[in-house]
C-alpha cells in the first residue's frame, strides 16, 4: 500500500515563506510525476505545481515566480518552496503521486496525501 505523508504546513504572515515536503512509501519501483494541488474553502482543487521524474516542471499561473517544486527521486520525496506568500495562498495543500508502479503491481496508479493546511494571515 502506497502512502504519501505531507509535512511543513502552518501559519505564516504575508510575504513569508514555507516549505512543504511529501514522502511516498510502500515498495515503490517508480513514480512518473509528483506534485502539489490546493483547495480553498468553497473552491475547486487547483494545480500548484508538478514535476516529472526527469525534472520537467509545470506551475499554476498564480504561483509562478514565487513557488519552486523539487524532487528527490532516491527518497521518493517532493518539496514545495513557497515564497512571497499571499493571503490568497491559504488552502489545504495536497500531494499527488502520478503513475506509481510498485513491486506488487506493474499497473500505474495515482495516490493522494491527506493534505496539510497552509494559512497566510497577519
Amino acid at each position: 500500500q502506497v502512502q504519501l505523508v505531507e509535512s511543513g504546513g502552518g501559519l505564516v504572515q504575508p510575504g513569508g515563506s514555507l516549505r512543504l515536503s511529501c514522502a511516498a512509501s510502500g515498495n515503490i519501483f517508480s513514480i512518473n510525476a509528483m506534485g502539489w494541488y490546493r483547495q480553498a474553502p468553497g473552491e475547486q482543487r487547483e494545480l500548484v505545481a508538478t514535476i516529472t521524474s526527469v525534472d520537467n516542471t509545470n506551475y499554476g499561473d498564480s504561483v509562478k515566480g514565487r513557488f519552486t517544486i523539487s524532487r528527490d527521486n532516491a527518497k521518493n520525496t517532493v518539496y514545495l518552496q513557497m515564497n512571497s506568500l499571499k493571503p490568497e495562498d491559504t488552502a489545504v495543500y495536497y500531494c499527488n503521486a502520478n503513475g506509481v508502479v510498485t513491486l506488487a503491481s506493474i499497473r500505474p496508479s495515482d495516490y493522494w496525501g491527506q493534505g496539510t493546511q497552509v494559512t497566510v494571515s497577519s
